[in-house]
């Protein structure tokens, strides 16, 4: 099997050098940079990963990763000192699939990239064909094949998470998911109370990418002191 490439910006060469060798060791492909610019100039259908600072030099993380999220689903992991929630909601608003806050093990960025990778090629743009279409609301179709999403016939382009999330409750009509539920099935890690506002984040990016109105949500429905379920 071919190595999965990582593309990673920081502007610290010492971190940069550092982590090519760490994630080079575990066998990936790697290509550290050192601003947003050349991340993006960078960025191909090759890619299965992205690591990104958020406080570069230029355009910043938030910024870049929006900028991704033009173009393409791959999942964004954020790598930085800034741990205020409100930090992790913009984070999460721009686009990225995960958040990990300096100073960290590597243990723990070894086991939180392979298991974006894994939900990637599992569950995410790049997981093997299906032969099963998931239609729920009336007008939202879930294309398993190729991992795309329309809402009356028009393609919605949705981040890895907020797909994976979505599949999770299409799959599964008229349950009702808590945000524990929610959180421990798609980022398979244990919750913790500030774990609710990361779903919150992508729940509300699902919606408006959706075309939901904000009053009166026709897709994803929240069960008030419960949780979120699909028609």
């Amino acid at each position: 099997m071919d190595a999965k490439k990582i593309l990673f910006a920081d502007d610290d060469p010492e971190i940069r050098e550092v982590l090519q060798l760490l994630l080079t060791s575990e066998g990936y492909q790697v290509e550290a940079v050192s601003n947003g610019e050349e991340l993006l100039s960078r960025l191909d259908d090759s890619v299965d990963l992205v690591i990104l600072d958020i406080m570069m030099p230029g355009m910043g993380g938030y910024h870049v990763c929006a900028e991704i999220r033009k173009q393409s689903a791959v999942p964004v992991l954020f790598l930085t000192a800034k741990s205020q929630d409100s930090d992790k909601t913009m984070g999460f608003s721009a686009g990225g699939d995960d958040y990990l806050v300096k100073p960290f093990s590597y243990t723990e960025l070894i086991s939180r990239v392979k298991a974006m990778l894994r939900r990637y090629y599992v569950y995410g743009a790049k997981a093997p064909e299906q032969s099963q279409v998931l239609r729920c609301c009336g007008n939202i179709e879930i294309d398993l094949n190729r991992c795309v999403v329309r809402r009356d016939g028009q393609e919605v382009v949705l981040t890895d998470t907020e797909y994976r999330i979505l599949c999770l409750l299409a799959t599964h009509p008229k349950k009702v998911f808590s945000v524990q539920n929610i959180y421990e099935s798609i980022w398979d890690e244990p919750f913790l109370y500030t774990s609710n506002n990361t779903v919150m984040v992508h729940i509300r990016n699902i919606r408006r990418k959706l075309g939901d109105d904000p009053q009166n949500c026709q897709t994803i429905r929240t069960v008030w002191g419960r949780g979120y379920r699909i028609e």
